[in-house]
């Protein structure tokens, strides 16, 4: 848990590029499609893998129009070992709707903090600015204090597809510095809303007796110019959707115990759709949500340096079908779900609530406990499976956490062997057993758990459990895990590769892939 007050330090200045100048280009107007008059590319000599200028992808002659003032900068070429690519720089706030569209041979910059939008308040309704990303393109951050904010009442509309996702990405991943083992390379994506949070910014709290103590609870966080707020009071608003995008290298510290993640949601509401998301190498949690209604289906999150799902204040989250495997040696929990009574209250409310179903835990860690769940927090897992390497498969802090009914069905775990379950800070670990052990439940704490290739698990006869019953998002699942079978491709395509987990999608994490018509 960290505090949900962060200040953003942001970073001033753009890493210089070689090759400057703009190209031809012709536009059609205000719409922000465009028609780029590529040039004869010149015969590309024989790559050498591996080095920068060895790849084939040759650079877009110039950057699209668009509508926000300011518009795209060119910021010249720069090369990497896929080949040589036209920069196009981000206006600091998309004030306009406006398009990124996928150009082959072209990269989107950001240059410190990039805003969607202004706050639009905490009882605003509809939408203001609407940034949409098109399948393909590839953003990345020039410094390492890059981030970008969608503001509430705003949204962004980044639907990649299946054979071309959508990347957020560091400077140095485009240029081929980075490897497995690289993290902390700019901020990440921060999504924020006008749902409900319990961690409110006067310190006056909502709660079962007092539901109405304070009618205008909001959360910000604080940069260095801007005040970034988010909560409200509508449960079903949207932010708008996020579908096949893999956010990698991400998760700059801001602060000693402010970190920005992967992906960040501040109150978002029901209708903001977030599908087939990749969070690779986070410095800190993989995805951190902070109140709100968080639905995802078909999340991966490889890599991050702390937890690997954090959610907090309030948050009423449902994922299904969750991929999570941590780099050896590094690590906190996978989940880790919160609402501290050394912040605020445990009666504060919303309650935090968190379903995860269908889901393959891998810790590679070796730290304390692959679930953590305290300050009176509901955790509900089912339909899943924890390979633990010796540690505690779910450990639960504070009598009030139990109190709050955390339920466990069809969890199959190869736990530690003398520590399966933990209680702690007042917790009685007799009943955490009798929840966690209880024979309806039809868990497990000391399953032999192997994988085939990548990450199926066999559960053979082993009961299932009815999903649908914990959240209406849910759908009707029938197996134990994040793949149905062996032959299961959902994660196949969309993500990326990497010696911490291999996906078959033949697309390194280390490398930007080339798509039809950059070779």
């Amino acid at each position: 848990m960290k505090n949900i007050q962060r200040t953003l330090v942001l970073g001033c200045s753009l890493v210089a590029l070689a090759g400057c100048g703009a190209d031809e280009i012709v536009s059609p107007g205000t719409s922000g499609d465009i028609i780029i008059n590529n040039p004869s590319p010149t015969p590309t000599p024989t790559p050498t893998p591996g080095q920068p200028g060895g790849g084939t992808v040759t650079p877009a002659s110039g950057c699209p129009t668009i509508n926000s003032t300011g518009g795209l900068t060119d910021a010249g070429t720069i090369d990497g070992p896929t080949g040589e690519y036209r920069v196009c720089q981000l206006p600091a706030v998309f004030d306009a709707d406006d398009t990124l569209s996928y150009v082959p041979g072209l990269l989107y910059a950001m240059n410190g903090r990039v805003d969607v939008g202004s706050d639009q308040g905490f009882s605003s309704t509809g939408t203001d600015v609407t940034l949409g990303v098109e399948p393909g393109v590839i953003i990345y951050a020039a410094t390492g204090r890059s981030f970008i904010v969608v503001n509430r009442g705003n949204a962004i509309e980044a639907d990649g597809t299946a054979d071309a996702p959508i990347i957020w990405t560091s400077r140095d991943n485009v240029l081929g510095l980075s490897d497995d083992d690289s993290d902390q390379q700019w901020g990440g994506v921060v999504l924020l809303g006008r749902a409900p949070t319990s961690d409110c910014s006067t310190g006056v709290f909502n709660t079962d007796a007092n539901p109405n103590a304070n009618p205008q609870c909001e959360q910000l966080v604080e940069g260095t110019t801007i005040s970034t707020i988010f909560g409200g009071a509508d449960d079903s608003d949207s932010s708008g959707s996020m579908t096949f995008n893999q956010i990698r290298f991400s998760g700059f510290a801001l602060a000693p115990g402010d970190e920005l993640q992967a992906l960040t949601t501040g109150a978002i509401g029901s209708g903001t759709t977030l599908d087939n998301i990749m969070s690779f190498n986070s410095s800190d949690d993989g995805i951190e949500f902070f109140g709100g209604t968080v639905n995802m289906r078909n999340v991966a999150v490889v890599g991050a340096s702390d937890d690997s799902i954090d959610a907090d204040t309030g948050t009423q989250g449902a994922l299904q079908n969750v991929v999570v495997a941590q780099r050896p040696g590094n690590g906190d929990s996978i989940i880790e779900l919160d609402s501290p009574p050394d912040d605020f209250s445990t009666d504060a409310r919303p309650q935090t609530v968190l379903a995860v179903v269908n889901f393959t835990f891998i810790q590679n860690s070796g730290d304390d406990q692959v679930v953590r769940a305290r300050g009176g927090s509901r955790i509900r897992l089912a339909n899943g499976v924890i390979q633990a390497e010796g540690t505690p498969c779910v450990r639960i802090d504070q009598p009030e956490t139990l109190a709050a009914a955390p339920t466990f069905n069809s969890v199959i775990g190869d736990c530690s062997a003398s520590t399966p379950l933990r209680a702690t800070d007042g917790a009685v670990l007799a009943d955490l057993e009798a929840i966690y052990n209880a024979a309806s439940a039809n868990n497990t704490v000391d399953t032999d758990v192997t994988f085939t290739d990548p990450f199926f698990f066999d559960a053979g006869a082993a009961p299932t459990f009815d999903v649908t019953g914990l959240s209406s998002f849910f759908v009707a699942a029938d197996y134990i895990g994040a793949l149905e079978s062996a032959a299961d491709d959902r994660f196949v395509g969309w993500t990326c590769d990497s010696s911490i987990l291999d996906f078959g999608s033949g697309s390194a994490c280390t490398s930007l892939p080339i798509r039809t018509g950059e070779s």
